[in-house]
């Protein structure tokens, strides 16, 4: 078992040289960023690392070794299974017992040669959707004897980067290489409808407000939110970098953003306001909050996996990878967190608190 340090303090880094101090000498690491562009280093609160439902550290419990560079990952509501998504295929987990793993199912989704890029549980966790590099998602029936295949979406362009199941399982959305969202109905089996506006590819999404906005990143620098019930655009933030990575606060106004830049920003969704930290040292590859809404994760192409303070970024433990963390997901209780890696791997962790 590997214990990783908690609170870590920005090592060296190519900006850590002009980044204020805060008192005790070390570098700041997370800005306030005011309606005017005022930047400032955020004092922590006092129970910035230590209130209730913040976790300690993790500790490394298993390693699954997926035999290609795991892109996706999900865990079951029962932290029973762990899905992984590599070329062509996912691989199903058994994580419930200790001891050495191996796959107990595969799921040959695409060409041998293409890449899941994401891959979603319906809630009830009897349906799994997957996506890649491929124009037709795949829906799998996980409580056959065997996994099949039970529908497959088609829609025109040639991948998928990432994908969202409506709170109800009535929906889909799937981000396209063509900018485009699509809406399909799981129930019927069809697209409902297109959202338009990203002028790249749609890299990432998460759902907000009870299932009634969609918000989404792009390879064209924006993150767009989009009203499910009326269908239009409602919201455009422009960055100076490409978007990789999203997810909105489950329970608070905030949405976080991992950017190719290398940095984490956090938008007030509903004022001017907002947070950025500098921790990670390349491209921020994956991100997502607990279910309680008090921290988050996110993953890079500097091997790290770090754990953030809700909404203003206090580093609350972060572990070292040997190779990018391309993807993550956090069990429904918060008790475990899975990482997928370019070492042809995925790492589960238990969140000690």
């Amino acid at each position: 078992m590997m214990a990783f340090e908690s609170h870590p303090h920005l090592r060296g880094s190519s900006i850590s040289s002009s980044l204020p101090t805060i008192p005790g000498g070390k570098p700041a690491y997370s800005f306030h960023v005011s309606a005017d562009g005022q930047m400032q280093p955020v004092p922590f609160p006092s129970d910035a690392l230590v209130g209730a439902g913040i976790p300690r550290h993790a500790r490394q419990l298993h390693t699954l070794a997926h035999g290609e560079v795991v892109c996706a990952v999900t865990i079951s509501g029962s932290t029973q299974h762990v899905y992984t998504g590599g070329k062509g295929c996912v691989k199903v987990w058994d994580v419930g017992q200790p001891g050495a793993k191996t796959p107990v199912a595969q799921l040959d989704c695409l060409n041998r040669d293409n890449y899941i890029r994401s891959c979603k549980l319906l809630p009830d966790g009897r349906s799994l959707i997957v996506g890649g590099e491929a124009s037709t998602l795949s829906i799998w029936d996980l409580a056959a004897p065997t996994p099949r295949i039970k529908a497959e979406l088609t829609s025109s362009a040639p991948a998928c980067y990432a994908l969202a199941v409506s709170p109800d399982a009535k929906v889909c959305f799937s981000c396209c290489s063509d900018g485009n969202i699509v809406v399909w109905d799981l129930q019927n089996q069809t697209m409902v409808r297109q959202f338009q506006g990203h002028t790249d590819g749609a890299s990432c999404i998460d759902i907000s407000d009870y299932g009634t906005r969609l918000w989404t990143g792009g390879l064209d620098n924006t993150v767009r939110c989009w009203d499910l019930r009326e269908g239009r655009q409602l919201q455009q933030h422009d960055f100076s970098s490409q978007i990789f990575s999203l997810g909105h606060c489950p329970n608070q106004d905030w949405l976080a953003v991992g950017m190719e830049s290398s940095n984490v920003e956090i938008l007030h969704v509903r004022k001017p306001e907002k947070y950025q930290l500098h921790l990670h040292e390349s491209c921020v590859l994956s991100l997502k909050f607990a279910s309680c809404g008090r921290w988050f994760v996110s993953t890079g192409k500097d091997n790290l996996l770090n754990a953030w303070r809700t909404p203003y970024g206090a580093s609350i433990f972060q572990s070292k990878e040997s190779s990018s963390v391309l993807s993550c997901d956090i069990s429904g209780n918060n008790k475990y967190i899975v990482t997928g890696s370019g070492d042809k791997k995925a790492t589960v962790y238990e969140v000690v608190y």
